[in-house]
């Protein structure tokens, strides 16, 4: 890691340390450490193509990553810089898991704030135990929660991100998803909008999939990647149907024992349904069984409008630009006005404040 990369991560650290109270340095301290270990285990592309110990399979990867970076740069407009040059190689399944709580009778997922990304909708750990240590305090307070792993994320280019073990075994259509989605984020952010940022990633990894995909001319790839595509859109229609009935029960005049008592009724349709949706349309594919896993709760719902319900806003903002770099100050235009203003914008406007939906009498204790 160069120098002022150094530099710059201590600071960071530092202002997030002075900002938060006693109890945010342990987090911070976790974060840091968690950000420094990854960059120090993180060795160019290059090093484990020519290394002699590294898998067959691996090296294929990584090929196959660096001509998806080439295609970032030279196709997409995405950043030409050192994220995703360079590969780590973990020992756990995922490089953090992320912490989403919302009240037991709302979808509005909790919020917590940080000196670098803003508000944001989840809280991130490097350790899956202290991830389910947290959640435990949050469930003693009354909030739904879900612990979720995750394979990548952003620093937003103050870091060279690498490639890493979590996600380098991803079919290579879902690869470059991954890649064209997290360089996204160093585009464009604007701070405390989630829906905004990830809806912007999701635009620019399916339109940079698409023409990837097609600059391949592999058809066997093509039909992996159409399937899973398809199974996803499947997966997020069932989602929506369920959070729409979710919504509808919360904002009701019913009592919130009855509420509840629906509220668990809705899940198990939710668990039914799925189980039906394997067997008739995936013929038996199984790779959101992971989702299902633990009981369900609002937390995790609470977050699948936020990834994926400006998508046709910003793919229509695509279509009216003359290429991705058009595209891109578009939504930088877009990230400079206030929230309301670029979500009015979009054809999503945010309701005045304290009029919004899942308002309820009793909120959980404060975080």
């Amino acid at each position: 890691m160069r120098l002022p990369c150094l530099l710059r991560m201590m600071a960071v650290a530092a202002t997030a340390l002075l900002l938060g109270g006693c109890s945010a340095v342990a987090y911070y301290a976790q974060a840091a450490h968690g950000q420094f270990s990854l960059l120090a285990q993180a060795r160019p592309l290059d090093d484990w193509i020519d290394d002699p110990a590294a898998a067959d399979t691996l090296k294929a990867k990584l090929r196959t990553v660096r001509q998806v970076r080439r295609f970032a740069v030279t196709e997409l407009g995405l950043p030409d810089n050192g994220s995703y040059r360079t590969y780590a190689q973990l020992d756990r399944p995922f490089v953090l898991w992320n912490v989403v709580a919302a009240p037991e009778l709302s979808l509005k997922a909790h919020q917590w704030c940080f000196p670098i990304a803003g508000c944001v909708d989840y809280r991130g750990y490097y350790s899956q135990q202290a991830a389910q240590q947290y959640a435990a305090q949050l469930k003693q307070r009354g909030y739904d929660v879900q612990v979720a792993g995750v394979p990548a994320y952003s620093t937003l280019g103050w870091f060279n991100d690498p490639v890493i073990s979590t996600f380098i075994q991803y079919p290579d259509g879902e690869l470059a998803r991954l890649i064209f989605h997290e360089l996204a984020h160093q585009v464009v952010y604007a701070r405390d909008d989630t829906p905004f940022n990830e809806g912007f990633a999701v635009a620019v990894e399916e339109l940079g999939v698409e023409r990837w995909l097609a600059a391949r001319s592999d058809q066997k790839m093509i039909d992996a990647y159409r399937r899973f595509a398809e199974r996803k859109r499947d997966f997020l229609a069932l989602l929506d149907k369920y959070r729409d009935r979710l919504k509808d029960n919360y904002d009701s005049d019913a009592s919130d024992a009855l509420k509840r008592q629906r509220k668990q009724q809705v899940f198990d349709d939710l668990r039914a349904e799925y189980a039906q949706l394997k067997q008739t349309r995936w013929d038996g594919y199984a790779g959101y069984d992971r989702w299902f896993a633990m009981p369900l709760s609002n937390a995790h719902l609470a977050l699948v409008g936020a990834y994926h319900d400006l998508v046709p806003a910003f793919k229509t903002l695509f279509a009216q630009s003359r290429d991705f770099g058009d595209f891109y100050a578009r939504v930088r235009q877009l990230a400079d006005m206030d929230k309301a203003a670029r979500h009015q914008a979009l054809g999503d406007p945010l309701p005045p404040a304290g009029t919004g939906k899942n308002k309820r009498k009793r909120e959980p204790a404060p975080l």
